[in-house]
């Protein structure tokens, strides 16, 4: 029996508010203006104000009871983790017709309504997506890594970055629903999931429930592809596997830190490749050096399920290379990898205890070698993660090369696609930082302090960078005259104008209940005590909401133009896959009133 609002067997979801409120404040999830997929699966929350009897509760859709169009009762809690108000939960439910849905629920006194816009899509335009994501990338990353890779002489670069040059790109609104400022899990769960989310939360809702996993789902593209089609779904990055963006792809949880869970859903995913660090969450509780609470191996589970197992560059590129193999799980770094710059230069991080890291684009190459062994093709996110790691900590030159590291990757991805063409490439920041490029540091000025070696306009001339690698390295970032490239978002800390050879920097540290800057830099020469303008909580860079700039080619990328909200990606991606052309949702689409106040029409019969 076809019906237009099913309930079904589901595993996503997403985060979002209707209002930063009371724990006891109504609220209905989907929230209002939420823009989703025909077919795509979702937990439908209603919140009222205080206790209200469950004969008191009256819920429809466009004007027919949601009970009945959904085919079972709903499940109904008196009072939510011992607050004050009463809930109404229906799981796993689906709207399979496109329209405009007028969402009304009452407590027999008052009245909360929303309004959903559910689309559909054409068919099937692209068999491959690839999503790269630069966590943090902002613009100055861009900037200084085109400049040290590819050079500049009288105003002209000698060359582009591999996303530079791609026909279609767009601004992305960032904003989440709780806060103008994103985080990555909430930023990626807006692509993933075509909702948007709240700090912290990964493919939920987020509501007055107390538990985690309880929140209101939203499904991920990697459930909406593994439960319509036979595609393939690979997962890359230089951070933690369970770490937000690559969490993103999977995971439903109110906090991100529940990397422990993480790792489970990611097993429980499907997803056929899955590489990056965080092997520490993977590692029963006995194994040094494992963060788990239990005796769970999940590298043996894995394994028991066909995934071939790398923990070397030498054994990702080997057991991508079998001819049989579908399926690919790498794991090369107990914690987050070492960037570019230092695995490639300065030989420092931890890079002495993990000497055999990939690069990404050797990952990304090895993932493309699996994931396209699949005949219906694939979905990959690939995450440069270290970006934002090191924007963070003030410490640019290590997130510009990583920035050059993806460029990298993203021309791996272009070489593979351009022997077909059926494949959507899509490079993004997920969120931006308050960083930018105003001159350069010239060491032969002269001046005591290091800030009279300041040149801003005519005075900042050209840096002198060593012509760079085959990959786009240059082999030095300690020149004399190097980039002027800083933040304007920092906690205390002391600003030496040098880059950090030692380590990555550490800008802050903890001093009592609050964070100052770290004495470890005091002496250095002409070092600069910076008084933070961040809350003195802070002990990095923040993200801000500086649009986004998203860059794509392949079918589909011509969606992207203008401004558009960050969950527009996802709309871009399901459209492109086709992945709203099914038969129910191919029929005439259901029209409502625009106002939200209006009387809605009942549903049409199917």
């Amino acid at each position: 029996m076809n019906r237009l609002l099913r309930a079904t067997r589901l595993v996503p979801p997403l985060l979002g508010l209707l209002c930063a409120a009371s724990a006891a404040a109504a609220a209905i999830y989907p929230i209002d203006r939420a823009h989703f997929l025909a077919g795509s699966r979702f937990d439908f929350k209603v919140e009222f104000d205080g206790r209200v009897p469950a004969d008191a509760i009256r819920i429809t859709v466009n004007g027919v009871d949601a009970s009945t169009l959904l085919a079972r009762k709903p499940q109904y809690i008196e009072s939510e983790g011992g607050s004050d108000g009463s809930s109404v939960v229906l799981r796993d439910v689906s709207v399979e017709i496109p329209g405009r849905y007028l969402v009304e629920a009452s407590d027999g006194k008052s009245t909360q309504k929303v309004v959903w816009d559910v689309y559909g899509t054409g068919p099937r335009r692209a068999k491959n997506v690839i999503l790269f994501v630069g966590d943090g990338l902002s613009g100055a990353n861009r900037t200084a890594a085109r400049l040290l890779s590819k050079g500049m002489r009288e105003g002209k670069y000698y060359g582009q970055l591999a996303f530079d040059d791609m026909p279609h790109m767009a601004l992305l609104g960032t904003s989440g629903v709780d806060s103008i400022i994103t985080d990555s899990a909430n930023a990626m769960s807006a692509y993933t999931t075509g909702h948007k989310s709240s700090v912290n939360a990964l493919g939920v809702y987020v509501s007055r429930a107390k538990d985690n996993l309880a929140h209101p789902r939203v499904e991920t593209i990697t459930e909406v592809v593994k439960r319509r089609t036979k595609m393939a779904v690979g997962i890359v990055t230089d951070a933690e596997v369970e770490d937000a963006t690559p969490a993103g792809m999977v995971a439903h949880t109110r906090r991100r830190a529940d990397k422990d869970v993480i790792a489970e859903q990611l097993f429980l995913s499907g997803a056929d490749v899955i590489m990056g660090g965080g092997s520490a969450w993977f590692l029963p509780q006995s194994t040094p050096g494992s963060k788990r609470k239990d005796a769970n191996d999940y590298i043996t589970l894995f394994q028991r399920t066909g995934f071939r197992f790398a923990t070397t560059d030498a054994e990702m590129k080997a057991a991508a290379a079998e001819p049989g193999a579908t399926r690919l799980l790498g794991l090369f770094h107990l914690d987050n990898m070492d960037g570019a710059l230092d695995r490639r230069v300065l030989k420092k991080g931890t890079v002495g205890k993990f000497p055999e890291q990939p690069d990404l684009a050797d990952m990304t190459r090895a993932a493309l070698q699996v994931l396209s062994r699949n005949r219906d093709g694939f979905v990959l996110m690939v995450e440069a993660g270290l970006i934002d790691k090191y924007n963070h900590p003030l410490d640019w030159e290590r997130s510009v090369y990583d920035t050059i590291m993806l460029s990298n990757a993203v021309q791996v991805a272009k070489d593979f696609a351009a022997k077909r063409n059926d494949t959507l490439i899509i490079v993004t920041p997920d969120h931006t930082h308050g960083v930018s490029i105003v001159g350069t540091v010239d060491d032969g000025k002269p001046g005591p302090e290091m800030r009279d070696k300041l040149g801003v306009y005519a005075e900042a001339g050209f840096p002198n960078y060593p012509e760079p690698d085959r990959d786009g390295y240059p082999p030095s970032v300690d020149v004399t005259r190097r980039l002027a490239m800083f933040y304007g978002n920092f906690p205390d800390h002391y600003e030496t104008f040098r880059p950090h050879l030692e380590d990555p920097n550490v800008p802050a540290v903890k001093k009592g209940d609050v964070y100052g800057a770290s004495e470890q830099y005091r002496n250095a020469p002409g070092a600069m005590l910076r008084i933070g303008n961040l809350p003195r909580s802070a002990d990095s860079g923040t993200h801000t909401a500086d649009d986004a700039l998203v860059t794509a080619m392949g079918p589909g990328s011509e969606e992207f133009h203008g401004f558009m909200e960050n969950v527009e990606v996802f709309r871009v991606m399901a459209s492109a896959l086709g992945l709203g052309q099914t038969a129910v949702a191919a029929k005439k689409p259901v029209v409502t009133p625009a106002s939200a106040g209006s009387k809605a029409p009942a549903p049409a019969a199917q």
